[in-house]
C-alpha cells in the first residue's frame, strides 16, 4: 500500500528534527572541545624585522597552527602576561627610558577575542631601567614586574576596564655578588606568586638571591621579608623560576652556572630550601652558554631549561618521592639558535621554543612516557622571546 502524502509530511518532519538534534549535538561537542583551541602570543626583540607582538591560533588537538600575524605594535615587548580572564595582556617594554626619565614601562592591551588582534589601552613607568619579566595575580587586579636594571620589583593596579593605574608599590633590591660584569649590582630577572598569591618570588641574577616577598592580594603592596631569601651559589646568577603543580617544590634556572636547582616550598612559612643543584649541560663544556627559561610539565613528571650556546633543552625527569632530579634525561636540540623562553600548551602535548637569534618557533611533539620531544614544524616570528597561550 503507497503511503499517504500525510505520512511522507511526517516522515520528512522526523527526519528534520533528527539532522537539527545531530546538528545541536554536534555544535554541544565543540563547545566541550573548546579547550583544544588557543591563540598562541609571541613577546620579540623589536628592530630587523620585528615590529611587536604576533600571534597565530592553535589546535593542541591535531597540533596545527594557522600564519603568523603582527596583532599590535609596540616597542620592545619581550615578555607578555595574560589576564585571567582572557580579556587583556601585558607587555613589558624593555627600554631604559620613558617620557625623558630612566625608567621602562609597561603596556596594557584588549583581546579581541574572534582574532586575537591587540588594542591598546594605555601604558604606565615600571620604575625601573629594562623591564624583563611580568605576571597578573590571581585575582587579576594587580600586575607585578621585574626590572633588571633597576633590580627593583613593581606592582601595578589593573584598573575595571584592564588600564594599569601609576605604580602601587615597589621593592628595592640591594647588594652585589661574585660576577664583576653580570652582578655589579641588583638584577631582577623574574616574579612569580605562589598558590596562595600571598608571596611573591624574584630571582635577582645580581645578588644570587631567591627573594620571598609578601604580596597583599587585596591592597597590592609589596614587603620585604629579607629573612625569607634563599641565597644561591656564589655567582650562579638565578634567572626565571617554576613552581611544580604540587605547589610543594620550585625549580630556579641558574643563567651564569648554566644549572638548575630544585627547591622545597614551606608554604606556612613562605620559605625555600634547595634539595639539589644539577647542571643543564650534557657533560661537556659549552664556553659562552647561558641558561634562560626554566618549565615543568603540567603532569609533573618533567622539567625543562634551555640552553644558550648549546641551543637545547635540557630534560629533567622530577621524581617526587625522593625529591631529586638526577642528572638530565636528555637534551633535544632547539634548531636553532638562542633560545629564551618556551612554553608547554595547556594539554600537555606541545612545547613551543622561541629561537631569538634564529627568528624563528620550533614547535614539538612531547612523548609522555619519556618527556622527549619530537619536531612537528617552525614558524616564522622574528627576534622571538616569550610565548603565551590563551583559550579561544
Amino acid at each position: 500500500m503507497a503511503p499517504s502524502i500525510l505520512s511522507l509530511n511526517f516522515m520528512t518532519m522526523i527526519l528534520m528534527a533528527l539532522m537539527l538534534s545531530f546538528s545541536d549535538n554536534q555544535n554541544i561537542w565543540a563547545q566541550d572541545n573548546i579547550e583544544n583551541e588557543y591563540w598562541v602570543y609571541f613577546g620579540t626583540y623589536t628592530g630587523g624585522d620585528s615590529e611587536g607582538i604576533y600571534a597565530t591560533d592553535f589546535n593542541a588537538q591535531n597540533g596545527e597552527t594557522g600564519a603568523i600575524r603582527l596583532v599590535a605594535k609596540t616597542t620592545q615587548p619581550s615578555f607578555v602576561a595574560l589576564h585571567p580572564s582572557g580579556k587583556f595582556l601585558y607587555a613589558v617594554n624593555e627600554t631604559v627610558e620613558y617620557h625623558g626619565k630612566p625608567s621602562g614601562y609597561v603596556t596594557s592591551f584588549s583581546i579581541d577575542p574572534k582574532t586575537a588582534d591587540l588594542k591598546e589601552l594605555n601604558q604606565q613607568a615600571s620604575l625601573g631601567g629594562a623591564p624583563c619579566h611580568l605576571v597578573v595575580d590571581h585575582d587579576g587586579k594587580y600586575v607585578l614586574v621585574a626590572n633588571y636594571v633597576g633590580g627593583n620589583v613593581v606592582s601595578l593596579a589593573v584598573q575595571n576596564d584592564g588600564r594599569l593605574a601609576a605604580s602601587h608599590s615597589s621593592i628595592q633590591h640591594e647588594g652585589q655578588s661574585v660576577n664583576p660584569k653580570r652582578q655589579e649590582g641588583p638584577h631582577a630577572h623574574s616574579v612569580n606568586l605562589d598558590s596562595s598569591g600571598k608571596y611573591a618570588i624574584a630571582a635577582d641574577l645580581g645578588t644570587d638571591q631567591l627573594y620571598v616577598h609578601q604580596f597583599d592580594r587585596d591592597l597590592g603592596k609589596l614587603s620585604a621579608r629579607p629573612e625569607n631569601a634563599l641565597a644561591l651559589s656564589p655567582g650562579a646568577g638565578p634567572r626565571h623560576f617554576a613552581f611544580h603543580p604540587d605547589g610543594k617544590h620550585a625549580f630556579v634556572i641558574n643563567e651564569l652556572h648554566s644549572t638548575l636547582t630544585a627547591l622545597a616550598w614551606d608554604a606556612k612559612k613562605g620559605k625555600f630550601e634547595a634539595l639539589e643543584t644539577q647542571s643543564t649541560l650534557p657533560g661537556i663544556e659549552v664556553p659562552g652558554n647561558s641558561t634562560a627559561e626554566v618549565v615543568v610539565h603540567p603532569s609533573g613528571k618533567w622539567v625543562y631549561g634551555s640552553n644558550r650556546g648549546h641551543d637545547s633543552l635540557a630534560i629533567f625527569r622530577w621524581d617526587g618521592q625522593t625529591q631529586k632530579l638526577g642528572s638530565a634525561v636528555g637534551h633535544q636540540k632547539t634548531l636553532g639558535k638562542t633560545p629564551r623562553n618556551f612554553a608547554i600548551d595547556p594539554t600537555g602535548q606541545y612545547l613551543f621554543a622561541a629561537n631569538q637569534s634564529s627568528g624563528y618557533v620550533t614547535v614539538f611533539k612531547i612523548n609522555q612516557n619519556t618527556g622527549g620531544l619530537s619536531e612537528v614544524r617552525r614558524l616564522s616570528v622574528p627576534n622571538p622571546v616569550c610565548v603565551r597561550f590563551l583559550p579561544r
